[in-house]
């Protein structure tokens, strides 16, 4: 079953990784949270997306930069005033809830990887009971190797439509096949069935991110990937849950209630599930093809 993967705690519903979002996401059905991680300045370990503060809350500074102090100050846009987590408080959040975790390994803000701050990640998320139940994801080959240096946990390659297109599909995957790394990534809208078939055939497993909106969720749905991230995960699971419907309705027994079961329609999702139009729209990250030429590419 194609599993679902709420994207930075649900952005375009709750803001972009906030506490609401990612304490919604830890009461909701779906099957991952997604969450990236930076170092402060002190030695701290912080919850966000971007590797400075400028886009997504009323602060700015690289938090690599910051101390832990100067970076609880800032306040998430469309987070009802939440600040950034820290790893330890994002643990806590899941510590009782069934949904896995899919850290992404975050490069500075210049596209460099952080010295010495996987093993630290690795070590917390072990501290907090919680490594066994970690996937981690990067678009940095470099850090994809220094995972497999600290841990046997999953690893999964995120590759841009740049370094797709750029490197060919036969390289991709022969790239992943020598660093071992069991899993690929894509854009949704790069996805098709050639390509998930060509990444499959090679025993290597295939998911997608970004995929927002109905359509996007459809397709992803439709491929059968092993996994996709979306902003919008209560879409998402509604539409999950109706096509499930649907299928049960398809075995029903002629003259049975075709009404049994059937799904509410998705303008019956209670109003704080609804996605938020006037949220910012995900962003195709822009640093993929140089972390992936840093991982050995030349």
């Amino acid at each position: 079953m194609t599993r679902i993967a709420s994207h930075r705690g649900g952005t375009l519903e709750f803001g972009d990784s906030t506490p609401q979002g990612f304490a919604a996401t830890a009461r909701m059905a779906v099957d991952e949270v997604e969450f990236d991680v930076h170092p402060t300045a002190d030695g701290a370990i912080i919850v966000h997306h971007d590797a400075t503060l400028d886009r997504t809350t009323d602060r700015s500074g690289a938090i690599a930069g910051l101390t832990l102090a100067e970076v609880r100050e800032a306040r998430i846009n469309y987070g009802a005033g939440g600040c950034p987590l820290t790893l330890e408080e994002l643990c806590s959040l899941y510590a009782g809830s069934p949904v896995a975790l899919r850290c992404e390994i975050k490069p500075d803000d210049t596209g460099t990887p952080y010295p010495d701050f996987v093993p630290r990640v690795v070590a917390l998320l072990d501290q907090q009971g919680l490594l066994s139940r970690t996937t981690f994801t990067s678009f940095l080959l470099d850090s994809l190797d220094t995972l497999a240096e600290v841990t046997t946990r999953p690893r999964l390659w995120l590759v841009s439509p740049a370094v797709l297109r750029q490197l060919g599909v036969r390289t991709v995957i022969a790239l992943a096949r020598q660093r071992q790394i069991p899993e690929l990534g894509v854009h949704i809208d790069t996805a098709d069935a050639a390509l998930m078939a060509a990444v499959t055939d090679a025993g290597l497993a295939f998911g997608c991110w970004a995929a927002h909106d109905a359509a996007q969720i459809t397709r992803a749905f439709d491929l059968g990937v092993k996994v996709f991230t979306t902003d919008r995960p209560s879409l998402a699971l509604a539409l999950r849950d109706r096509d499930r419907d649907a299928r049960a309705r398809a075995l029903q027994p002629a003259g049975s209630d075709p009404k049994a079961g059937q799904a509410a329609p998705l303008d019956a999702l209670p109003q704080d599930a609804r996605p938020k139009d006037a949220l910012p729209k995900e962003a195709v990250p822009h640093d993929a093809l140089r972390g992936a030429m840093r991982g050995g590419v030349r």
